[in-house]
């Protein structure tokens, strides 16, 4: 059920884009342990003039691979989340060659009755989740 918006700059390959979703499903599975078929990702890609993402004064080297994961998301634990930090930079490194420099992630946590997965019921609320 994580939603996972993934900003990255414009000019990576169809390819490249599917590594990258892969990578960070896995790792999604493994720090959350949901189903396999719990994937919701949507990727938006920006020219560089309209996306800047700096270090926040941490000197942490940035390059045009840079990838930006927004996680919304049930309430999770903090080992969880730091596990899926751990896991993404882990695995978007082997699969796609993106340093752990260039992976900045957030979550945003939403509750039961913020979630609709369509037919218009809350299907966490109602049980048929």
């Amino acid at each position: 059920m994580p939603l996972l918006r993934i900003d990255v700059y414009e000019g990576r390959t169809d390819e490249e884009l599917k590594s990258m979703l892969d990578a960070l499903h896995k790792a999604m599975l493994d720090a959350f342990d949901v189903p396999v078929r719990d994937r919701y990702q949507i990727v938006h890609e920006h020219r560089p003039a309209t996306m800047i993402m700096e270090d926040t004064g941490l000197d942490i080297p940035r390059t045009n691979k840079f990838v930006m994961v927004q996680v919304t998301t049930r309430p999770r634990t903090q080992a969880m989340k730091e596990d899926f930090y751990r896991r993404a930079c882990d695995e978007l490194e082997k699969a796609c060659g993106i340093a752990p420099s260039d992976v900045m992630i957030n979550f945003v946590t939403c509750e039961d009755e913020d979630w609709s997965f369509g037919l218009g019921r809350a299907q966490f609320l109602t049980g048929e989740l």
